[in-house]
């Protein structure tokens, strides 16, 4: 009862559309931790489970007696720490600056977690033209909902995997859940917005719930492996999955189905259409270029730079600072300078990054390339939402279900064959050939969004005569 009424007290003195936005972004940030806390760990967690096991079980017997044997002799407190260096040395690879043993085997490491990290991307396609479809029946707040108790079901898969088939498992219901958290979220925040500007600073802001969520989730899921456990980043995330739900139930509307009046665009006709096609390829292109580059930057940092568990995921701590950064930033302001002109600008900015990534020969050279690289993301991702419903808008039927499955579906495309497509490229030519590829790829694509500068609305489109019958109707 005192839940109820607390949750009346917020609508009451709350702007509706407030708690809507805050809603899709806190339901945002807990998808996107859960997506960029599996990357950084995922060599670490199949090294420990797989090379650890296979090249330490003798190593560890004789450790552990030997340090038995010690612990009989030393009682004293003065032989402590002789003691508690012969039980660090038991401490696995890459701590203390130390590199990792089977160098061979971690580069071969770059086609099994591209696979596992593409597996998401890849349920999650297969999933969006069923959430479309969903959503016209049912509404928002429903699909919404479902994809809240979906990605908590990942995160206890994830939590208690302790093999690679259970890991591959967890990624794929989490591909599921991101289907049924990003469509509805963004087609209930188009539908919710209708003013262009405003829409624009709305998508802005939930997409800070996006950059918040991959701020957090790389430094955080290293951090939390390296020094409490492997479980313990993804019981966080489904304890903020259950709070999400709670703020759902509160909110929103989830037990009622509202099917949508505005007859839908069908897909075949939104797929036809030119402006939305490269609008659509540029947001695969820029999410294939960090699908390839975030399972493939903490190997080479642990098969070059020897770097620890805990810096890996700091590798990709300046890219989401000023992923974040450019999302605020340029989240009003695109709408005035032109959305296909950041668009452009991001997709430059992002092959520039590519670039660089292979002159940096440890953790401080990153930071430089992947600061660029986030910045140019965000330029892009901050516009692209938004014109998409613009461009439906204008050339189509104002249902947001079709258009942000397929802006939803670019994106899986490009985080389906970056980490898998980079993992082979990299183990094949080397990092520094994908870099090169990716950022020419980039630069070379960038010029086709000046097509997206003056978009014809769909009544220009129509052919003279057709207007003509049109007008004699409608004075008949």
């Amino acid at each position: 009862m005192g839940g109820c009424s607390s949750c009346q007290c917020l609508k009451e003195k709350c702007d509706p559309r407030c708690l809507i936005l805050f809603v899709i972004a806190v339901a945002m940030i807990v998808d996107c931790i859960l997506f960029t806390v599996v990357a950084p760990i995922a060599p670490a967690i199949l090294y420990d489970t797989e090379y650890g096991k296979k090249n330490t079980t003798f190593q560890n017997s004789s450790t552990s007696y030997a340090v038995s044997s010690y612990a009989l002799l030393f009682e004293s407190s003065s032989s402590k720490p002789y003691l508690d260096q012969i039980i660090n040395t038991t401490e696995s690879p890459g701590n203390k600056g130390e590199c990792y043993k089977g160098k061979e085997y971690i580069h071969n490491e770059n086609v099994r977690v591209g696979l596992l990290l593409a597996i998401k991307a890849i349920m999650q396609l297969l999933t969006n033209p069923i959430v479309g479809k969903l959503i016209n029946r049912t509404g928002y707040d429903a699909p919404l909902f479902w994809g809240f108790i979906i990605v908590f079901l990942s995160s206890l898969v994830f939590a208690f995997s302790n093999s690679y088939a259970l890991l591959c498992v967890a990624r794929g219901i989490q591909g599921i859940g991101s289907s049924f958290t990003t469509v509805p979220a963004l087609g209930m925040l188009a539908q919710v917005y209708p003013d262009d500007a405003e829409r624009g600073r709305a998508m802005g802001i939930a997409m800070s719930g996006v950059a918040i969520g991959l701020l957090v989730g790389a430094p955080f899921s290293s951090a939390m492996y390296e020094f409490v456990g492997k479980s313990s980043p993804f019981l966080v995330i489904a304890a903020l999955a259950l709070l999400n739900g709670a703020l759902q139930l509160c909110v929103l509307r989830p037990t009622k189905l509202s099917p949508i009046a505005i007859p839908p665009t069908p897909y075949k006709n939104l797929l036809l259409d030119p402006y939305i096609m490269v609008t659509a390829v540029g947001l695969c292109i820029a999410n294939l270029t960090f699908g390839m580059l975030e399972p493939t930057i903490p190997i080479r940092m642990m098969e070059i730079m020897c770097a620890p568990r805990y810096q890996l995921g700091l590798a990709f701590l300046p890219s989401m600072i000023t992923y974040f950064i450019g999302l605020n930033v340029f989240g009003g302001l695109a709408q005035k300078i032109g959305r296909w002109l950041c668009i452009m600008l991001g997709l430059i900015i992002l092959g520039i990054s590519a670039l660089f990534m292979p002159l940096a020969v440890n953790i401080y050279g990153l930071i430089g390339p992947t600061a660029v690289l986030g910045f140019g993301f965000g330029l892009m991702e901050t516009s692209v939402m938004p014109l998409m419903a613009q461009l439906v808008d204008l050339r189509h039927t104002s249902d947001y279900g079709g258009i942000y499955t397929i802006s939803d579906i670019a994106r899986c495309i490009g985080y389906a064959l970056g980490p898998s497509c980079g993992g082979a490229i990299a183990k094949t030519l080397g990092f520094t050939w994908l870099a090169i590829i990716l950022g020419i790829l980039n630069i070379a694509y960038a010029p086709l969004l000046f097509l997206l500068h003056n978009p014809p609305g769909k009544e220009e489109t129509m052919p003279v005569l057709s207007q003509e019958e049109k007008q004699e109707e409608e004075d008949l």
